[in-house]
């Protein structure tokens, strides 16, 4: 394929607007999604190390932190989707793999940020308290 052709594809002429999804343009889709899927990743990494990886802060203070992490993170597993479901139409939103991920790593998330805050308020205490001196 020429990337020039004088033959009209059709009625509108040679600068009518063609689908994103045609031609040379799948190459540059797939680039993009696997951009923005790692980009996805990123952020949800970026999540979970603001969540548990802060030394010495309380879990109030970890959880005011994670929440513009989660908003970010939303946005950018919302962008990645988008492209996802730009180059399958057929697939819906919400059941393309980075919303999947995005659902699945904040219910996984939140059950342990509320496991460890409990064991930190009403376990440790117990812990620290029968040390021998």
């Amino acid at each position: 394929m020429a990337l020039y052709s004088p033959v009209l594809d059709n009625a509108d002429g040679p600068f009518a607007p063609r689908p994103p999804a045609a031609g040379g343009w799948n190459t540059l889709l797939d680039l993009g999604k696997v951009v923005s899927f790692a980009m996805s990743i990123l952020s949800l990494c970026a999540l979970l190390d603001t969540a548990f990886f802060i030394p010495a802060t309380r879990w109030e203070d970890r959880l005011v932190a994670s929440l513009a992490r989660i908003a970010f993170a939303g946005c950018v597993c919302l962008i990645s989707a988008l492209l996802f479901h730009f180059s399958q139409p057929q697939v819906p939103l919400a059941r393309t793999l980075p919303v999947r991920l995005l659902l699945w790593a904040l219910s996984g998330f939140s059950l342990l940020f509320v496991l460890g805050w409990y064991l930190d308020a009403y376990y440790m205490p117990l812990f620290w308290r029968n040390l021998p001196h």
